[in-house]
């Protein structure tokens, strides 16, 4: 039987997950979800996720519509980013840890979760629309969206230049890429990073970087691993995770998702003064005071992004000139 798109996104982005979970990584069960998450990360629908108690004060904060309704709309990418947002076994159930965060917030607001799945640009569209209640999958701070979106702060924003390993190519700042073909997530800050930064390099008199857009990471990966890109740029999580289950890549420099002089920060985005961004904010630090938050970071392995607490609509990537 031929394996469902969403499965073959998986496969590409975990490779050789199994291996390093054996025949757990294909359980039917707890007890196999159980024997998963001992041999490594557990990739099962079984997820046993870390819980906390609700806080009747913070719940009380939620605006009365969806304290009626008894559910928070969480919408995401539909591409599988491992470890933070991606398909489990099932090829159905969303697993990672911005959902571990997304249902630890629900816990301390009594609500229940309903997770959806969009492309990129889409999800901004949802939250636009009421559709979804907030947007909480690798989401920058940027100054431009803070003009249409309230955010909260949960974890540092890290991005990675991924490479093909022993390919040579280093990276420490923007001019390390002039000349490279580079692939991007179309429509994130990565991508406006690399284009202000081949802007800066032209200027310079450098080569110009090839910068080509990519939704799934089964296209990124199978163009990284055919030579027909440099270099891969996304989240710092995801590369990290990629080149440790497969071996053939490797992460030749991190840098801020905010550019070179701020460190930016991944939140979750809702509407604008539509009521939620406190209810939301209160309840990250309480996650994070009673150490369930960095369970989750250890969970999944990136617990070098902690925030010490969130932070509402702090200073975000900066404006590109027009």
């Amino acid at each position: 039987m031929f394996a469902s798109s969403r499965r073959l996104r998986l496969l590409a982005s975990t490779v050789t997950a199994a291996a390093v979970l054996g025949t757990a990584a294909c359980s039917s069960g707890p007890d196999q979800a159980d024997a998963a998450t001992a041999a490594g990360y557990n990739l099962t629908a079984y997820q046993n996720r870390i819980t906390t108690d609700k806080v009747d004060e913070i719940a009380a904060k939620v605006p009365q519509a969806i304290r009626d309704r008894g559910t928070l709309i969480v919408t995401g990418a539909a591409g599988t980013a491992p470890p933070l947002r991606f398909y489990a076994d099932d090829d159905t159930t969303i697993i990672g840890s911005e959902t571990d965060f997304a249902y630890l917030i629900g816990d301390v607001l009594d609500l229940d979760i309903e997770l959806t799945a969009a492309d990129w640009a889409q999800n901004f569209v949802r939250v636009d629309s009421g559709e979804a209640d907030v947007f909480i999958s690798n989401v920058t701070v940027t100054e431009e969206r803070k003009e249409k979106y309230d955010f909260a702060t949960y974890r540092l924003d890290s991005l990675a230049v991924e490479v093909k390993k022993d390919s040579g190519i280093t990276f420490d700042g923007a001019k390390d890429i002039a000349g490279l073909t580079i692939g991007v997530g179309s429509g994130t800050n990565q991508e406006a990073l690399l284009v202000e930064w081949n802007e800066q390099n032209i200027e310079a008199g450098l080569a110009p970087a090839d910068i080509l857009y990519y939704q799934n990471a089964v296209d990124y990966y199978l163009a990284l691993g055919s030579g027909r890109i440099d270099a891969y740029v996304g989240p710092n999580p995801t590369s990290a995770f990629h080149a440790l289950q497969t071996g053939e890549t490797e992460v030749a420099g991190t840098f801020s998702g905010a550019g070179s002089d701020l460190q930016g920060e991944i939140a979750v985005l809702t509407k604008k003064d539509n009521g939620l961004i406190q209810a939301i904010n209160e309840a990250l630090d309480h996650i994070i005071e009673n150490g369930t938050y960095t369970q989750v970071l250890e969970r999944w392995g990136i617990t070098s992004e902690a925030v010490a607490d969130s932070r509402i609509n702090p200073p975000g990537l900066p404006k590109t000139a027009s």
